[in-house]
């Protein structure tokens, strides 16, 4: 049977096409395909979309297992925007002493962190499937430190507004928790400590249920990890501005795009970077700094596998964006908002990433614009 395979996009990079080829070329491979955002990664590339039969590729999901979007709304009058916007440089400092961001930041012994038994619930159910003790254990003590942090590169919080209506945005995944499961199956899987960063299926079906257990942790992780992120930014805007709301309350979605699941006997789904779109599903698409997010709809088309873009996609990599972009064009361009604007975030410039109303367009039978949020405050790890 031929296998069926699309590819949506403009001038997607040559390094993507060849590592998505790579990719669809093994047997096991039976649908793909690779979304308009899409730029070259390891192995798979970023919005890759692969379906297989009986096989799991843990390289195909990558180190940050369970990456995605929460959007929270935070208020629906424009008076409390207003005093957002009045206090948003006092709110910016709050968020940064409160939320742990950045490669090597962790929660302190000492930092409150939300969530923690919903955390514990998770991983004690994971104890009770897993035979394995020793990973299991490793898990349990790099969870906690975990919990309610942001990490650095494309993550990041945001508040923005459309018309009256004021929403919380946070893209991050399952940090040091993902990077060390991801890490051990690879390795398991190919045999190697070097080099194990490629196409390696697990096809063992012990081997491979182990990996779907520890994964179905960490996609719960992820999910936990932007809530409790969530609680600490209402926490704060509390603290500054005096206005309430309740995360879970006004929660829109909180969804993950990187992942492998099960979607029929002996079929699994990899997603590397792209937004599952199934018919009426919410989303969150954003763009960059500047241009914000949107708020989307599944259409749940098959030739798409119900799935879109997880953002605008890169068109430099980030030694690229640090040698041509200068800071002065960055500054210019981010006028208005209040944002981590330096030499370190240049790679995050909005020149680093394609047209956001391009890859929009590319995906129009995937997902139907429902709102475009624009930000008045951005927090990034560095």
């Amino acid at each position: 049977m031929a296998k069926k395979i699309n590819v949506y996009g403009l001038n997607i990079e040559e390094e993507a096409l060849k590592q998505f080829n790579n990719c669809c070329s093994k047997d096991f491979v039976v649908e793909a395909a690779l979304m308009p955002d899409a730029h070259s990664g390891y192995v798979a590339p970023i919005g890759s979309v692969i379906k297989t039969y009986k096989s799991v590729v843990p390289s195909w999901v990558g180190y940050d297992i369970g990456c995605g979007m929460i959007a929270v709304k935070i208020a629906n009058h424009i008076d409390e925007q207003k005093i957002i916007h009045e206090k948003a440089q006092q709110l910016f400092n709050q968020v940064n002493r409160d939320i742990p961001m950045g490669t090597g930041r962790y929660n302190k012994q000492n930092d409150r962190v939300y969530l923690v038994d919903e955390m514990e619930t998770a991983i004690r159910r994971l104890k009770e499937l897993t035979t394995y003790q020793a990973l299991w254990n490793e898990v349990y003590h790099k969870s906690k430190p975990n919990l309610g942090t942001l990490g650095s590169g494309n993550h990041f919080i945001e508040i923005l507004i459309s018309g009256n209506e004021t929403w919380l945005v946070i893209h991050s995944g399952s940090r040091g928790v993902g990077h060390h499961i991801a890490t051990y199956f690879m390795k398991a899987v190919s045999g190697l400590e070097k080099g194990f960063e490629e196409t390696f299926a697990i096809e063992d079906e012990s081997l491979r249920n182990e990996y779907m257990l520890f994964q179905q942790y960490c996609l719960e992780f992820a999910l936990l990890n932007r809530i409790s992120m969530a609680v600490k930014v209402e926490k704060s805007i509390h603290k500054v501005t005096g206005i309430s709301y309740n995360t879970t309350e006004n929660l829109w979605t909180n969804k993950n795009h990187n992942h492998c699941i099960k979607v029929g006997s002996d079929l699994f789904l990899h997603r590397k970077g792209a937004t599952s779109s199934d018919k009426g599903e919410r989303g969150v698409i954003p763009a960059n700094m500047k241009d914000g997010c949107f708020l989307v709809e599944g259409l749940g088309n098959d030739d798409f596998l119900s799935s879109s873009s997880h953002g605008a996609g890169r068109i430099m990599s980030r030694k690229q964006a640090q040698k041509y972009i200068k800071l002065d064009q960055f500054k210019e361009v981010m006028q208005g908002i209040i944002a981590p604007i330096m030499t370190k975030t240049i790679d995050e410039s909005p020149f680093a990433y394609k047209n956001i109303t391009e890859v929009m367009e590319l995906q129009k039978n995937s997902v139907k614009i429902l709102q475009h949020l624009k930000p008045i405050i951005n927090w990034k790890g560095f």
